[in-house]
């Protein structure tokens, strides 16, 4: 697809830094460079440049690459000029290559998404690269990667692809039934294929919490009445001062989270309000966020003051929970502390560091076995699992056995195998690119 105006951004981080790439895409790529660099540059090989603006004077120096379309990113021809990383040599490499008639700013996504609409990479594979940019964690990194290399999308297409041929089946049955070169009884070897098919998407759907866990994160709340420890310990996890640690009741009253990298993997702590009766109203507010928190939660941090302990009320039973005794620094060498800490899971001291490092083992541990294998193949946006549940919606009606023909179910077929393509953009995605694309950073 040729697009009437070029593109220009800044396609590295954030300034200063010390190498910036800017990065130009569209018909006008080889024209500005070659202006900008003086001559023609050998395509696809980085070479040592003086920069000038057209009326000669001089802009900056570095390296100059150039990709001739359609082998490049975006399909188009594309050149990547890398200069010094100062705010003023940027803006003015910008504003000098904006300046060429047909020739303007790049919207977020944009070379992207041109990148898609010339084939070259499909939506799922688009959606990738977007995590991969975002990617904080060795797992989302993972994760990100094997998506980008089409592993997901391949997936998509081979149940459209079997969807397609079953289609073919039965309808060389109703039409040519009475052909030697058409077997006879082909539907029962498609119905038995689309009943596999059902399975097979209903066990990829079930991956989608994983996914989510590796792209958002292993959620692990602390639960506590006041001043048992929950702010000492969320500081400790934080290694900093996130939370204010006093001995007044109700300290902390709204929501506060740090997120840490465990095993590669994303977890977010939060911190929550002490649980008690009779707060005030304010607190009160805290208390029920607090509550309403811990049902969204992958794993509970129940804080139980080990000197002092306090009922706290009914946890919810379906989210799995840990309980910590703390403060154990004030027990040590006691005679009671020994049966004391055998009614918790573990005990710790942020004052002296006991048991830390063995509950955040364990936190670790849990949420790796939440995700399973990062090599699985996993359903990676909501949109995917939503358009799945229609594909298994239609597979459902079209492998049920009723009165309907079989042209009717052949139809159903038809209906699930284009779902499939909306997923990786093979059909119908116009509505959707707008929403995808503008989640996407400026220059990628």
């Amino acid at each position: 697809m040729l697009f009437s105006e070029s593109i220009v951004a800044l396609s590295s981080g954030r300034l200063p830094a010390g190498v910036a790439v800017i990065r130009i895409s569209g018909r006008q790529s080889r024209f500005v460079v070659e202006t900008i660099a003086g001559s023609t540059v050998p395509d696809r090989v980085a070479t040592y440049r003086k920069f000038r603006a057209p009326d000669g004077s001089v802009l900056d120096s570095g390296l100059v690459v150039f990709f001739a379309g359609p082998a490049s990113f975006t399909g188009e021809d594309v050149a990547e000029f890398h200069v010094h990383g100062g705010r003023a040599v940027v803006a003015k490499m910008l504003e000098t290559i904006a300046d060429f008639d047909g020739v303007r700013h790049a919207e977020p996504g944009e070379f992207t998404r041109r990148a898609f609409l010339n084939g070259k990479v499909d939506l799922v594979e688009t959606e990738a690269l977007a995590d991969l940019v975002n990617a904080e964690t060795e797992a989302q990194r993972r994760f990100a990667i094997r998506n980008a290399e089409g592993v997901q999308s391949e997936l998509y297409l081979g149940w459209r692809r079997r969807l397609i041929h079953a289609r073919a089946m039965i309808e060389a049955e109703i039409d040519f039934a009475d052909e030697d070169d058409v077997p006879g009884s082909v539907a029962d070897t498609v119905w038995a294929d689309v009943r596999a098919m059902i399975g097979e998407i209903e066990r990829h759907v079930d991956g989608f919490r994983a996914a989510e866990i590796i792209r958002d994160g292993f959620e692990v709340v602390i639960l506590g009445a006041p001043n048992a420890g929950k702010s000492s310990l969320f500081n400790a996890l934080a290694r900093r001062d996130a939370a204010i640690v006093t001995d007044e009741p109700g300290t902390t009253r709204d929501l506060l989270e740090v997120v840490l990298d465990l095993k590669g993997l994303r977890v977010r702590v939060v911190d929550t309000a002490g649980l008690r009766e009779g707060p005030g109203k304010v607190e009160a507010i805290g208390i029920e966020k607090a509550r309403t928190k811990a049902h969204s939660a992958d794993l509970l941090l129940l804080l139980e003051d080990m000197l002092d302990p306090a009922a706290v009320g009914a946890m919810p039973a379906d989210i799995p929970a840990l309980r910590i005794g703390t403060k154990f620094d004030l027990l040590q060498g006691k005679p009671q502390a020994a049966w004391l800490a055998a009614r918790y899971d573990f005990v710790i001291s942020t004052r002296d560091g006991t048991g830390l490092a063995e509950l955040l083992e364990e936190i670790g541990r849990r949420a790796t076995g939440q995700i399973g294998q990062v090599g699985d193949i996993l359903p990676s946006r909501l949109r995917h699992v939503e358009i799945l549940n229609e594909t298994r919606g239609f597979l459902l009606a079209a492998a049920k056995q009723d009165e309907r023909g079989q042209e009717l179910r052949a139809e159903e077929l038809r209906l699930a195998a284009d779902r499939l393509g909306r997923i990786v953009g093979a059909v119908g995605v116009e509505d959707m690119l707008d929403v995808i694309f503008s989640q996407f950073c400026i220059g990628k």
